[in-house]
């Protein structure tokens, strides 16, 4: 027979109250593909289960059951510790404990027995044990929720997964031989080193188009990324506004606003990032 770990991680989360001495689901506007991104590529452990108990446990007794992790001697407030049933694994080399349990301040939702739940984690300092990679990290489940998640995940682990973008460095901007046609080439930074690189090509009577290239090599046929991908998210929710002064510092002044403008061009297209959380 298994042995049970039990995980007591401190989050705050909302709890709703009863209606009519009856727990209420949760009910809260749907995630947007950003925020399920965030939460997807910052755990490296995710599991769908389901809530197998719930209880109230305040001050000194939340320490205890913590078993010496944060002071929560002072606190007047009260605290939930939640236990969860592991359904099934998402993402987690090592695995998890078929059931954890974690604590959450007791405020205004409340997550119902037998509720399923979408759990974003990483491993904690013990065996058996796991934290909640942020606040937001324990979600009611939804069949949406999930195929978002795990389409992310997949993304995330595969052989030619997208670095994180974590600067803009230089940019290039080369007029071409006939009026009204140029090309602009910028390249970005990334958590790995690996690099990536967006490209804009005008051409005398042509819409002006834009892509992305993921390696040494720019490629004339690079595309923009389809909005609900990894590398759209990487994009969209990392790149800033405007183009960096530093990327333009050896250009001539024209070349830089050329630049900046096909810059403007790119984020325009990507859209907005979309976080809600």
């Amino acid at each position: 027979m298994k042995s049970i770990a039990f995980t007591f991680i401190l989050v705050g989360f909302s709890l709703a109250l009863p209606v009519s001495g009856r727990q209420t689901p949760i009910e809260r506007p749907a995630l947007s593909f950003a925020d399920i991104a965030d939460l997807a590529t910052g755990a490296p452990l995710i599991a769908k289960a389901r809530i197998s108990g719930v209880r109230n446990v305040q001050g000194g007794g939340a320490r205890n059951v913590q078993g010496g992790g944060a002071d929560l001697t002072a606190s007047p407030r009260k605290f939930q510790l939640i236990t969860v049933k592991v359904e099934s694994l998402i993402r987690g080399q090592g695995g998890i404990a078929p059931r954890v349990s974690f604590l959450a301040l007791a405020n205004a939702r409340r997550f119902r027995n037998g509720a399923q739940v979408l759990l974003y984690a990483r491993p904690g300092q013990r065996a058996g044990q796991v934290q909640l990679v942020s606040a937001n990290a324990l979600q009611p489940w939804s069949p949406e929720l999930e195929a978002t998640t795990r389409a992310v995940t997949t993304e995330l682990l595969g052989a030619q997964s997208i670095p994180a973008i974590v600067a803009v460095g230089d940019a290039f901007h080369v007029p071409g031989t006939v009026q009204g046609e140029s090309e602009t080439q910028i390249f970005l930074k990334t958590a790995t080193g690996e690099p990536v690189s967006l490209s804009v090509v005008h051409r005398a009577g042509e819409a002006t188009r834009w892509g992305v290239s993921l390696g040494e090599i720019v490629d004339d046929a690079a595309v923009p990324p389809a909005p609900g991908t990894l590398l759209w998210y990487r994009l969209a929710c990392a790149l800033p506004e405007v183009l960096p002064a530093a990327s333009t510092r050896a250009l001539a002044v024209l070349d830089a606003e050329a630049a900046r403008g096909d810059y403007r061009f790119v984020m325009e297209s990507l859209g907005s990032c979309g976080r809600t959380l």
